[in-house]
């Protein structure tokens, strides 16, 4: 199963009620706890992360807390991932990974997933932060009642050279 980390969630569920509180509205932790239901000690744990990374700011004060540090149609979901969880890499052996494979230079599928990676990337970066937003309030993304999710986006897989 390809799926993201929990604070990788959390930080998307978290970015989403920032983005939902206005550009200007500053929230502390404690708040944005209480907003989401996610407890505060992960809530601090994901905002350090995502501040480190640039994604929110801080403000010092009485009204202070944390912020978009840019508009929500310019941040990707691709963004948040790769803050959290670093490069997208669905292999090890995928383009720009850091990673090494022991069968590397035997392998048949060696190349082969990098399409793939691509294209899982590419769709992350098509979403954006406003449009998380939109679909959670349009429904999608949820449960249809039926058994069956909704899609947040469609990936078209890229043709394979055949070799």
């Amino acid at each position: 199963m390809l799926k993201l980390g929990k604070l990788t969630d959390y930080a998307i569920v978290v970015m989403v009620q920032l983005a939902r509180e206005g550009e200007n509205a500053a929230r502390s932790a404690s708040y944005l706890a209480d907003k989401t239901t996610l407890p505060e000690p992960t809530v601090a744990k994901v905002l350090k992360t995502l501040l480190k990374e640039n994604l929110v700011s801080s403000v010092r004060g009485a009204q202070g807390g944390y912020k978009l540090a840019r508009d929500p149609v310019a941040l990707s979901v691709c963004e948040i991932v790769e803050a959290m969880d670093g490069p997208i890499a669905i292999v090890s052996c995928v383009e720009g990974s850091d990673d090494a494979c022991p069968a590397e230079q035997r392998c048949p599928t060696k190349g082969k997933w990098d399409p793939v990676n691509r294209a899982i990337r590419g769709a992350l970066q098509d979403v954006s932060l406003a449009d998380m937003m939109s679909q959670q309030q349009a429904g999608c993304g949820t449960n249809t009642g039926n058994g069956t999710r909704t899609n947040l986006v469609q990936v078209k897989m890229p043709e394979m050279v055949k070799a």
